[in-house]
């Protein structure tokens, strides 16, 4: 079940989601929407080793905004902190930003009960298109669990984004090896 915004709005009163800054005209009829942050993040070398550390290099998106370049992976962050401790959120891009042909995630749209943190984003776009920070980029949608949770996220002991971060983080992969 898919909750509404009414539900949203007392799951925040309660603290059982916490979206920081939260801003009213974002909360849509089953959705809150979220905005682009002003850091990006690229690789470092084109080859990628999902057994090692690849390192990123940061972005910070100037007032003029940021041309997103095809063939290119940029990681992105949202400006809302979040966390989530009695539904599953799943991050969506908005159909605005899809029909720049822009993709804010290849396969991370889930997230996980007891998730605190910033969101990064996988951003590709189709296209040369120019982004801007604090622009919508997204909406999560909040499921409701059914049942009680013994493994929340954020105790987990080998959860790999834990730390806070207002930055994009880059792939800790090599963290299973």
């Amino acid at each position: 079940m898919i909750l509404s915004d009414k539900k949203i709005l007392e799951a925040i009163e309660e603290n059982q989601i916490v979206i920081e800054p939260f801003r009213r005209k974002s909360l849509g009829t089953n959705s809150y929407d979220v905005h682009l942050g002003r850091w990006l993040a690229v690789y470092e070398d084109t080859v990628l080793d999902a057994r090692a550390h690849n390192k990123v290099r940061y972005l910070e998106i100037p007032e003029e905004g940021f041309v997103l370049q095809p063939a290119t992976l940029y990681l992105g962050v949202t400006e809302e902190y979040t966390e989530t401790h009695n539904s599953v959120p799943f991050l969506e891009g908005k159909s605005s930003v899809g029909r720049l042909g822009i993709d804010i995630h290849a396969t991370a749209g889930k997230g996980d009960v007891g998730f605190c943190n910033y969101w990064t984003l996988e951003i590709s776009c189709v296209q040369p298109v120019r982004v801007y920070a604090g622009m919508p980029i997204g909406q999560l949608i909040y499921f409701a669990v059914e049942g009680a949770i013994e493994n929340y996220y954020n105790r987990k002991p080998n959860a790999k984004y834990n730390e806070r971060s207002d930055k994009p983080v880059e792939s800790m992969m090599w963290k299973n090896f």
